[in-house]
Protein backbone atom coordinates (compact mmCIF):
# COMPACT_ATOMS: atom_id res chain seq x y z
CA UNK A 1 0.00 0.00 0.00
CA UNK A 2 1.12 3.64 -0.97
CA UNK A 3 0.32 6.80 -0.43
CA UNK A 4 1.38 8.94 -3.58
CA UNK A 5 1.46 12.45 -4.28
CA UNK A 6 0.51 13.18 -7.50
CA UNK A 7 -0.12 16.48 -9.97
CA UNK A 8 -1.93 16.66 -12.69
CA UNK A 9 -1.17 19.03 -16.18
CA UNK A 10 -3.61 20.14 -18.91
CA UNK A 11 -1.72 21.80 -20.28
CA UNK A 12 -3.40 24.51 -21.05
CA UNK A 13 -6.41 22.49 -22.41
CA UNK A 14 -8.35 22.51 -19.02
CA UNK A 15 -11.66 23.89 -20.94
CA UNK A 16 -11.73 20.84 -22.93
CA UNK A 17 -11.74 19.02 -19.75
CA UNK A 18 -14.86 21.13 -18.23
CA UNK A 19 -15.42 24.89 -18.19
CA UNK A 20 -15.45 24.61 -13.72
CA UNK A 21 -11.86 22.92 -14.33
CA UNK A 22 -10.66 25.87 -16.15
CA UNK A 23 -11.69 28.68 -14.36
CA UNK A 24 -11.01 27.33 -11.15
CA UNK A 25 -7.48 27.25 -12.52
CA UNK A 26 -7.05 29.77 -15.07
CA UNK A 27 -9.06 32.87 -13.24
CA UNK A 28 -6.80 35.88 -12.52
CA UNK A 29 -9.39 36.95 -9.69
CA UNK A 30 -8.37 33.45 -8.11
CA UNK A 31 -5.67 33.07 -5.54
CA UNK A 32 -6.04 29.98 -4.07
CA UNK A 33 -9.08 26.75 -4.80
CA UNK A 34 -9.33 23.69 -3.13
CA UNK A 35 -11.91 21.56 -4.16
CA UNK A 36 -13.08 19.83 -0.79
CA UNK A 37 -16.27 16.95 -0.79
CA UNK A 38 -17.69 15.44 -4.11
CA UNK A 39 -20.00 13.54 -5.39
CA UNK A 40 -20.04 11.31 -8.59
CA UNK A 41 -23.24 9.98 -10.26
CA UNK A 42 -22.33 9.77 -13.52
CA UNK A 43 -24.32 12.37 -15.29
CA UNK A 44 -23.55 14.71 -12.95
CA UNK A 45 -20.91 15.80 -10.27
CA UNK A 46 -21.71 18.18 -7.35
CA UNK A 47 -18.50 19.58 -5.98
CA UNK A 48 -17.80 21.88 -3.16
CA UNK A 49 -14.63 24.32 -2.84
CA UNK A 50 -13.08 26.87 -0.52
CA UNK A 51 -11.85 29.67 -2.55
CA UNK A 52 -9.78 32.91 -1.62
CA UNK A 53 -10.42 35.47 -4.59
CA UNK A 54 -12.88 37.92 -5.84
CA UNK A 55 -16.53 36.28 -4.88
CA UNK A 56 -18.72 38.19 -7.30
CA UNK A 57 -16.88 38.06 -9.91
CA UNK A 58 -16.35 34.44 -9.59
CA UNK A 59 -20.34 34.15 -8.69
CA UNK A 60 -20.70 36.41 -12.38
CA UNK A 61 -18.81 33.78 -14.09
CA UNK A 62 -20.14 30.57 -12.98
CA UNK A 63 -23.63 31.96 -13.63
CA UNK A 64 -22.58 31.92 -17.50
CA UNK A 65 -21.19 28.53 -17.91
CA UNK A 66 -24.14 26.50 -19.07
CA UNK A 67 -22.34 22.93 -17.62
CA UNK A 68 -23.41 24.32 -14.22
CA UNK A 69 -26.93 22.98 -13.54
CA UNK A 70 -26.72 24.71 -9.94
CA UNK A 71 -24.38 26.51 -7.16
CA UNK A 72 -24.40 28.16 -4.25
CA UNK A 73 -21.72 30.80 -2.38
CA UNK A 74 -21.07 31.57 0.98
CA UNK A 75 -18.85 33.90 3.13
CA UNK A 76 -16.14 32.34 4.53
CA UNK A 77 -13.94 35.24 5.61
CA UNK A 78 -13.03 38.45 3.78
CA UNK A 79 -11.98 37.43 0.28
CA UNK A 80 -12.57 33.52 1.11
CA UNK A 81 -15.61 32.04 0.63
CA UNK A 82 -17.36 28.13 0.14
CA UNK A 83 -18.82 27.46 -3.47
CA UNK A 84 -21.05 24.68 -4.19
CA UNK A 85 -21.70 23.98 -7.44
CA UNK A 86 -23.69 20.87 -9.21
CA UNK A 87 -22.20 20.29 -12.97
CA UNK A 88 -23.62 18.66 -15.54
CA UNK A 89 -20.43 16.22 -17.12
CA UNK A 90 -19.02 16.01 -20.06
CA UNK A 91 -17.31 12.73 -22.20
CA UNK A 92 -13.75 13.73 -20.61
CA UNK A 93 -14.54 14.11 -17.12
CA UNK A 94 -16.71 11.33 -16.99
CA UNK A 95 -13.64 9.16 -18.38
CA UNK A 96 -11.60 10.85 -16.02
CA UNK A 97 -14.15 10.58 -12.88
CA UNK A 98 -14.95 6.60 -14.19
CA UNK A 99 -11.24 5.76 -14.19
CA UNK A 100 -11.54 6.93 -9.96
CA UNK A 101 -14.84 5.67 -9.75
CA UNK A 102 -13.56 1.57 -10.77
CA UNK A 103 -10.32 1.62 -9.34
CA UNK A 104 -9.61 0.50 -5.60
CA UNK A 105 -7.52 3.83 -5.21
CA UNK A 106 -8.52 6.23 -2.67
CA UNK A 107 -8.46 9.57 -3.64
CA UNK A 108 -7.60 11.82 -0.58
CA UNK A 109 -9.35 15.43 -0.55
CA UNK A 110 -8.24 18.24 -0.92
CA UNK A 111 -7.49 18.52 -4.59
CA UNK A 112 -5.73 21.59 -4.42
CA UNK A 113 -5.73 24.07 -7.96
CA UNK A 114 -2.31 25.76 -7.80
CA UNK A 115 -1.15 29.07 -9.38
CA UNK A 116 0.79 27.66 -12.19
CA UNK A 117 -2.55 26.29 -13.40
CA UNK A 118 -1.40 22.24 -12.40
CA UNK A 119 -3.91 20.31 -9.79
CA UNK A 120 -2.51 18.58 -7.15
CA UNK A 121 -4.22 15.60 -4.96
CA UNK A 122 -3.07 12.15 -2.59
CA UNK A 123 -3.95 8.76 -3.57
CA UNK A 124 -3.69 5.70 -1.53
CA UNK A 125 -3.95 1.96 -2.29
CA UNK A 126 -2.06 -1.18 -3.89
CA UNK A 127 0.86 0.12 -5.92
CA UNK A 128 -0.19 -1.74 -8.86
CA UNK A 129 -3.84 -0.06 -8.65
CA UNK A 130 -2.34 3.50 -8.53
CA UNK A 131 0.21 2.49 -11.06
CA UNK A 132 -2.32 0.92 -13.78
CA UNK A 133 -4.48 4.26 -12.95
CA UNK A 134 -1.72 6.61 -13.85
CA UNK A 135 -1.26 4.51 -17.22
CA UNK A 136 -5.08 5.71 -18.06
CA UNK A 137 -5.07 8.82 -17.30
CA UNK A 138 -6.98 10.23 -20.49
CA UNK A 139 -6.35 13.17 -23.03
CA UNK A 140 -5.13 15.95 -22.50
CA UNK A 141 -4.17 15.06 -18.74
CA UNK A 142 -0.50 14.86 -18.11
CA UNK A 143 0.01 13.01 -14.43
CA UNK A 144 3.55 13.25 -12.42
CA UNK A 145 3.79 11.84 -8.83
CA UNK A 146 5.70 14.15 -6.76
CA UNK A 147 6.21 12.04 -3.50
CA UNK A 148 5.58 8.69 -2.43
CA UNK A 149 5.43 7.47 1.63
CA UNK A 150 2.59 5.41 3.92
CA UNK A 151 -0.76 5.44 5.08
CA UNK A 152 1.55 7.21 8.34
CA UNK A 153 1.73 10.10 5.79
CA UNK A 154 -1.98 11.11 5.40
CA UNK A 155 -2.63 13.74 6.96
CA UNK A 156 -5.92 12.38 8.46
CA UNK A 157 -4.44 9.23 9.62
CA UNK A 158 -1.17 11.24 11.30
CA UNK A 159 -4.44 13.72 13.04
CA UNK A 160 -5.88 10.19 14.18
CA UNK A 161 -2.96 8.98 15.26
CA UNK A 162 -2.54 11.74 18.62
CA UNK A 163 -4.39 11.19 21.57
CA UNK A 164 -7.42 14.09 22.52
CA UNK A 165 -4.67 15.46 24.83
CA UNK A 166 -1.94 15.38 22.41
CA UNK A 167 -4.16 17.29 20.14
CA UNK A 168 -4.98 20.02 22.61
CA UNK A 169 -1.59 19.86 23.65
CA UNK A 170 -0.21 21.14 20.30
CA UNK A 171 -2.86 22.98 18.78
CA UNK A 172 -3.07 25.42 22.35
CA UNK A 173 1.29 25.46 21.52
CA UNK A 174 0.23 26.47 18.28
CA UNK A 175 -1.93 29.61 19.01
CA UNK A 176 -0.14 30.97 22.08
CA UNK A 177 3.31 30.64 19.58
CA UNK A 178 5.43 27.69 21.16
CA UNK A 179 6.50 27.10 17.52
CA UNK A 180 6.81 30.92 16.67
CA UNK A 181 10.47 32.36 16.01
CA UNK A 182 11.18 33.87 18.77
CA UNK A 183 8.93 31.31 21.14
CA UNK A 184 6.67 33.39 22.75
CA UNK A 185 5.31 30.81 24.92
CA UNK A 186 6.47 28.20 27.45
CA UNK A 187 5.59 24.33 27.83
CA UNK A 188 4.09 25.94 31.19
CA UNK A 189 1.99 28.43 29.52
CA UNK A 190 1.17 25.43 27.29
CA UNK A 191 0.31 23.73 30.38
CA UNK A 192 -1.90 26.24 32.06
CA UNK A 193 -4.13 26.48 29.00
CA UNK A 194 -4.96 22.92 29.08
CA UNK A 195 -4.91 22.29 32.72
CA UNK A 196 -2.01 20.52 33.44
CA UNK A 197 1.26 19.89 35.30
CA UNK A 198 4.29 21.48 32.95
CA UNK A 199 6.10 17.85 33.07
CA UNK A 200 2.85 16.70 31.52
CA UNK A 201 2.65 19.13 28.79
CA UNK A 202 5.74 18.62 27.63
CA UNK A 203 5.27 14.95 27.36
CA UNK A 204 2.01 15.36 25.78
CA UNK A 205 4.12 17.58 23.20
CA UNK A 206 7.18 15.99 22.71
CA UNK A 207 5.31 12.49 22.10
CA UNK A 208 2.69 14.52 19.44
CA UNK A 209 5.84 15.86 17.77
CA UNK A 210 7.54 12.71 17.74
CA UNK A 211 4.16 11.03 15.89
CA UNK A 212 4.18 13.78 13.42
CA UNK A 213 7.71 14.18 12.46
CA UNK A 214 7.77 10.30 11.85
CA UNK A 215 4.51 10.74 9.44
CA UNK A 216 6.66 13.15 7.29
CA UNK A 217 9.50 10.91 7.02
CA UNK A 218 8.25 7.67 6.64
CA UNK A 219 9.16 5.42 3.55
Amino acid sequence: MKHVRLTLDAGGREAEIHPMYDLLVNAPYLERARAMHWNYSGEELGIMHYVEGDAETFREDVAEIPAVVDFELTAAEPNAFYVYVRDATNRRLRELFDLLDRSPVVALPPVEYLPDGTVAYSVFGPSAAIQSALEEFPEPITVSVTAVGSLAAVPDAVETALSDRQREAIRAAVELGYYEIPRTATHEDVADAIGCAPSTAAEHLQKAESKLLRSLVSP
